[in-house]
Protein backbone atom coordinates (compact mmCIF):
# COMPACT_ATOMS: atom_id res chain seq x y z
CA UNK A 1 0.00 0.00 0.00
CA UNK A 2 2.65 2.28 1.14
CA UNK A 3 4.12 1.86 -2.56
CA UNK A 4 1.06 2.40 -4.34
CA UNK A 5 0.72 6.20 -2.40
CA UNK A 6 4.49 6.62 -3.27
CA UNK A 7 3.76 6.24 -7.08
CA UNK A 8 0.73 8.25 -7.09
CA UNK A 9 2.43 11.09 -5.04
CA UNK A 10 5.69 11.04 -7.38
CA UNK A 11 3.34 10.70 -10.66
CA UNK A 12 1.17 13.48 -9.58
CA UNK A 13 4.06 16.02 -9.14
CA UNK A 14 5.89 14.95 -12.65
CA UNK A 15 2.30 15.73 -14.20
CA UNK A 16 2.01 18.90 -12.03
CA UNK A 17 5.73 20.03 -12.94
CA UNK A 18 4.73 19.16 -16.76
CA UNK A 19 1.85 20.88 -16.62
CA UNK A 20 3.51 24.49 -15.53
CA UNK A 21 5.97 24.33 -17.43
CA UNK A 22 3.93 23.79 -20.72
CA UNK A 23 1.82 27.12 -19.96
CA UNK A 24 2.21 30.10 -22.23
CA UNK A 25 1.83 33.61 -20.25
CA UNK A 26 -1.10 35.16 -21.64
CA UNK A 27 -0.57 38.88 -22.75
CA UNK A 28 3.42 39.76 -24.07
CA UNK A 29 6.23 37.69 -22.11
CA UNK A 30 10.25 38.71 -22.18
CA UNK A 31 12.84 36.26 -22.30
CA UNK A 32 16.15 37.40 -22.83
CA UNK A 33 18.89 34.77 -23.48
CA UNK A 34 21.76 35.70 -21.18
CA UNK A 35 21.20 37.56 -17.76
CA UNK A 36 25.22 39.11 -18.28
CA UNK A 37 27.72 38.83 -20.78
CA UNK A 38 31.10 38.91 -19.80
CA UNK A 39 33.67 40.95 -21.98
CA UNK A 40 36.43 39.31 -20.50
CA UNK A 41 39.23 41.48 -20.60
CA UNK A 42 39.07 43.40 -24.23
CA UNK A 43 42.20 46.26 -25.04
CA UNK A 44 41.48 49.62 -24.01
CA UNK A 45 39.73 51.50 -27.38
CA UNK A 46 38.80 47.46 -28.27
CA UNK A 47 35.30 46.54 -29.19
CA UNK A 48 32.50 47.14 -26.43
CA UNK A 49 29.57 45.83 -28.20
CA UNK A 50 27.86 42.93 -27.66
CA UNK A 51 23.98 41.97 -28.02
CA UNK A 52 21.12 40.60 -26.13
CA UNK A 53 18.50 38.70 -27.65
CA UNK A 54 15.19 38.85 -26.48
CA UNK A 55 12.18 36.63 -27.56
CA UNK A 56 8.31 37.63 -27.03
CA UNK A 57 7.07 33.95 -25.57
CA UNK A 58 3.88 35.25 -24.90
CA UNK A 59 0.58 35.64 -26.61
CA UNK A 60 0.43 39.23 -27.64
CA UNK A 61 2.86 41.56 -28.82
CA UNK A 62 5.91 42.73 -26.35
CA UNK A 63 6.75 46.65 -27.27
CA UNK A 64 10.17 47.62 -25.71
CA UNK A 65 9.74 50.94 -24.43
CA UNK A 66 12.80 52.05 -23.15
CA UNK A 67 16.33 50.62 -22.66
CA UNK A 68 18.46 52.89 -20.27
CA UNK A 69 22.28 52.06 -19.25
CA UNK A 70 23.29 52.25 -15.95
CA UNK A 71 25.81 55.43 -16.72
CA UNK A 72 26.50 57.72 -19.69
CA UNK A 73 29.76 54.61 -20.57
CA UNK A 74 26.86 52.52 -21.28
CA UNK A 75 24.94 52.50 -24.01
CA UNK A 76 22.20 50.12 -25.27
CA UNK A 77 19.56 50.59 -28.71
CA UNK A 78 16.68 48.89 -28.52
CA UNK A 79 14.01 47.68 -31.02
CA UNK A 80 10.96 50.09 -31.53
CA UNK A 81 9.10 48.25 -33.52
CA UNK A 82 6.66 45.13 -31.78
CA UNK A 83 8.36 42.09 -31.50
CA UNK A 84 5.19 39.10 -32.36
CA UNK A 85 4.59 36.21 -30.08
CA UNK A 86 7.43 33.73 -31.04
CA UNK A 87 9.50 36.63 -32.42
CA UNK A 88 12.97 37.58 -31.38
CA UNK A 89 14.82 41.10 -31.67
CA UNK A 90 18.58 42.18 -30.70
CA UNK A 91 19.40 44.78 -28.35
CA UNK A 92 22.55 46.20 -28.70
CA UNK A 93 24.75 47.10 -25.99
CA UNK A 94 27.97 49.60 -26.42
CA UNK A 95 30.43 50.70 -23.76
CA UNK A 96 32.95 53.03 -23.61
CA UNK A 97 35.80 51.14 -23.71
CA UNK A 98 38.61 54.35 -23.21
CA UNK A 99 37.80 53.93 -19.54
CA UNK A 100 40.35 51.44 -17.96
CA UNK A 101 39.33 49.21 -15.17
CA UNK A 102 36.73 46.84 -14.27
CA UNK A 103 33.20 47.06 -15.68
CA UNK A 104 30.15 46.15 -13.59
CA UNK A 105 27.25 47.96 -15.31
CA UNK A 106 23.25 47.57 -16.36
CA UNK A 107 20.48 47.80 -18.30
CA UNK A 108 17.14 48.00 -17.54
CA UNK A 109 14.46 47.03 -20.56
CA UNK A 110 11.18 48.48 -19.81
CA UNK A 111 8.62 46.90 -21.92
CA UNK A 112 4.80 46.10 -21.76
CA UNK A 113 5.51 42.21 -20.59
CA UNK A 114 3.52 40.61 -18.46
CA UNK A 115 5.78 38.57 -16.40
CA UNK A 116 8.89 41.42 -16.02
CA UNK A 117 8.02 44.63 -17.11
CA UNK A 118 11.28 46.03 -16.09
CA UNK A 119 13.85 43.51 -16.71
CA UNK A 120 17.85 44.16 -16.14
CA UNK A 121 20.66 42.51 -17.85
CA UNK A 122 24.06 43.54 -17.08
CA UNK A 123 27.48 43.24 -18.45
CA UNK A 124 30.71 42.45 -16.89
CA UNK A 125 34.53 42.27 -17.62
CA UNK A 126 37.48 44.63 -17.30
CA UNK A 127 39.36 46.91 -19.89
CA UNK A 128 42.79 46.75 -20.33
CA UNK A 129 45.51 50.01 -19.26
CA UNK A 130 45.75 52.08 -22.00
CA UNK A 131 49.46 51.12 -23.32
CA UNK A 132 49.82 55.58 -24.15
CA UNK A 133 49.98 56.22 -20.92
CA UNK A 134 52.28 57.04 -18.35
CA UNK A 135 53.61 55.11 -16.06
CA UNK A 136 52.31 55.04 -13.17
CA UNK A 137 54.50 57.19 -10.82
CA UNK A 138 55.85 59.19 -13.28
CA UNK A 139 55.00 62.70 -13.39
CA UNK A 140 55.74 64.78 -16.58
CA UNK A 141 58.81 67.12 -15.96
CA UNK A 142 57.94 70.70 -16.34
CA UNK A 143 60.74 73.39 -17.77
CA UNK A 144 61.23 76.08 -15.31
CA UNK A 145 58.95 79.34 -16.70
CA UNK A 146 60.10 82.49 -14.31
CA UNK A 147 63.52 84.01 -14.58
CA UNK A 148 66.59 82.19 -13.33
CA UNK A 149 67.84 82.80 -10.07
CA UNK A 150 71.92 82.86 -10.69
Amino acid sequence: MKKLILSLAVSVGFLTAAYAQSQVVTGPAITVDKEVHDYGTIPFGGNGTCEFKVTNSGTEPLILQKCKGSCGCTVPTCEPNPIMPGESSVITVKYDTKRAGAINKSVTITSNATNEPSKVVRIKGTVAPDPNAPAPGSAPVKEPTGPANN
